[in-house]
C-alpha cells in the first residue's frame, strides 16, 4: 500500500512539473553583442570616462516628412556630450569620391578637435525621428577604426524618460589627438556588390533595407527603380525598432527577421543613400555578424548607373 501511494505521488509531481514546464514562456535571447547598446544609467555612471556624441543638429529644425519641429543640441542635451557642429550624417558624410572616405585626416580634425580619440568610448545618440543620423555616425566611427562605439538606446527620449536633466550649455572638451584606422571591411563598395549581383560571387548576403515599394520598383527614387539581383532579404529599416520608444527591436524580433541569414558570412545592407541601411549593420553587429558591411553608394548610385543590373 506505502509503495504505491508513493508511486502515485511521483506521478503527481512529474505531472506537475511537465504542466510547470510547458506553461512557462521560454527564455528570451539575448544579443550577441549587448555592449553595444547602453542605457542613460551607463552614460551617467561612466560620466567622464566616455565620450557621448550627440548626433543631432545644433539648432531646432522642422521633420522633413511632418514639418513637425525637431530640437537640437543648443534646445537642450545630455550633460558632457559633443556635437560636431551639426547632425553626424551630414559632417561625417562629405566622401572625395562615390566608393570610399578618403580624406582621413578631415576625420581626424573633427573629431580631434571634438576632444575624442581614437581610444576613447564613444557612445553616440539622437532622437527617434532622426534615428539614423546616430546610427550613421555608429557605423562610420567604426569604419574609422575606432577602439569602442556604442549606441544609447532609446536616445535622447531614454534619457529624458530616466527622469534626468538637459544641459544647454555647449560642452568644448580639450583637443586631443585622433588617429584613424581604416577598416575597409565594413564598407561594401559598387564594384564588389556588381560582382554579387552578376552572380560572380556568392557567399556575401545583400540585405534591402528600403521601402517595399523602393524593392519592388514602383517608387523610383532615381532613375530606375527595382532592386538588386540576389538581393536575400527585404526588410525596412523602420521594423528594427519601437517607434514609440526609439528603442532597438529585442534579438527574438531581429531574429524572427533576419534569422535566416548566415551570420558568419558577409552581409551588406543598403538603401538609397547609405544611411538607412546604418541601423541595418547596427542590428547586424548586436546579432553576432561576423562580417557586416554598409553599401554607402546604394541606389542613388546604382539606380542612376547604366551598367548595374536591376531586378523588379
Amino acid at each position: 500500500m506505502l509503495r504505491r501511494k508513493t508511486k502515485r505521488v511521483a506521478g503527481y509531481l512529474l505531472l506537475a512539473v511537465f504542466i510547470l514546464l510547458i506553461g512557462t514562456p521560454a527564455f528570451s535571447a539575448d544579443y550577441a553583442n549587448p555592449q553595444l547598446l547602453v542605457t542613460p544609467a551607463d552614460v551617467e555612471k561612466n560620466a567622464g570616462t566616455w565620450i557621448v556624441l550627440d548626433c543631432r543638429d545644433v539648432k531646432t529644425v522642422a521633420d522633413k516628412k511632418t514639418g513637425a519641429a525637431l530640437q537640437g543640441y543648443s534646445d537642450g542635451h545630455i550633460p558632457g556630450a559633443v556635437n560636431l557642429g551639426g547632425d553626424c550624417s551630414k559632417v561625417l558624410r562629405t566622401k572625395e569620391d562615390d566608393t570610399v572616405f578618403k580624406d582621413t585626416k578631415k576625420y581626424e580634425q573633427i573629431l580631434g578637435d571634438a576632444g575624442i580619440s581614437d581610444g576613447n568610448t564613444v557612445v553616440v545618440y539622437g532622437d527617434i525621428p532622426r534615428i539614423t543620423n546616430a546610427t550613421v555616425g555608429f557605423w562610420i566611427l567604426e569604419y574609422l577604426g575606432q577602439k569602442d562605439v556604442r549606441f544609447l538606446n532609446g536616445g535622447i527620449k531614454a534619457w529624458e524618460d530616466a527622469g534626468k536633466k538637459l544641459d544647454t550649455a555647449e560642452t568644448k572638451l580639450p583637443p586631443k589627438h585622433y588617429m584613424v584606422h581604416i577598416v575597409r571591411s565594413r564598407i561594401a563598395t559598387t564594384e564588389e556588390v556588381l560582382q554579387i549581383a552578376k552572380g560572380e560571387v556568392r557567399d556575401p548576403q545583400i540585405v534591402d533595407a528600403r521601402t517595399p515599394a523602393e524593392y519592388a520598383g514602383t517608387d523610383v527614387r532615381a532613375k530606375r527603380g527595382g532592386h538588386i539581383p540576389h538581393c536575400v532579404s527585404n526588410v525596412s529599416h523602420t521594423e528594427l525598432y519601437d517607434k514609440a520608444t526609439g528603442k532597438i527591436k529585442p534579438m527574438d524580433d531581429l531574429e524572427k527577421l533576419f534569422g535566416k541569414l548566415n551570420k558568419n558570412e558577409r552581409a551588406i545592407p543598403h538603401c538609397q543613400t547609405g544611411t538607412r541601411s546604418t541601423l541595418t549593420y547596427l542590428a547586424f553587429r548586436l546579432m553576432g555578424f561576423k562580417d557586416p558591411a554598409n553599401y554607402d553608394d546604394s541606389w542613388i548610385i546604382w539606380g542612376n548607373r547604366d551598367d548595374t543590373p536591376i531586378e523588379k
